[in-house]
């Protein structure tokens, strides 16, 4: 069981540190946008979209990342009443109750959407109109990436509780 949650863990720190550098495009987009737009007085469309579409990529690809490095949001006020092998229990009781539902019912409901994004070859609004069925594509990915880190971090519970609290 180790394995798999070291599997899925060094995956998704894999694929979050790729993600990461997304944040550098974007931001060299972000500056082309405002010097096209402040100081040539001349925006573009695909710019604009570039940097929702490239942002979404950042933001969906890094959230299993932050579940494994432990940068989402915990109510430490409750949490730290607990000791190590209580928050271990207090952990899994949370993923069963909160995390699985809501994170394996959006990526249900995301397949279908990307799917029908697929099957329509759906393009943007704009004048640009590119497509974005690809960038709806990272929905469910994400999702699935996510629910597999969940899958490991309570791998791990399980193992810190049944080894005795031993790390």
């Amino acid at each position: 069981m180790r394995r798999i949650a070291n599997f899925i863990d060094v995956t998704n720190e894999k694929i979050g540190i790729v993600s990461s550098y997304a944040s550098i495009f974007l931001m060299i987009l972000v500056i082309f946008e405002v010097i096209s737009r402040r100081v040539l007085n001349s925006p573009t469309v695909w710019t604009f979209e570039s940097i929702g579409m490239l942002y979404g990529f950042h933001y969906m690809m890094t959230m299993p990342y932050g579940l494994l490095t432990k940068c989402h949001v915990n109510v430490d006020i409750i949490y730290n009443l607990f000791s190590p092998r209580g928050r271990a229990y207090l952990d899994l009781l949370s993923f069963a109750v909160f995390f699985f539902p809501f994170t394996i019912g959006v990526l249900c409901a995301s397949i279908s959407f990307a799917y029908q994004s697929w099957s329509e070859l759906e393009t943007s609004w704009s004048v640009w109109s590119p497509a974005i069925y690809p960038i709806k594509t990272v929905i469910p990915v994400s999702f699935f990436l996510l629910v597999l880190q969940g899958f490991s971090e309570c791998i791990k519970r399980y193992l810190f509780i049944k080894e005795g609290g031993v790390q």
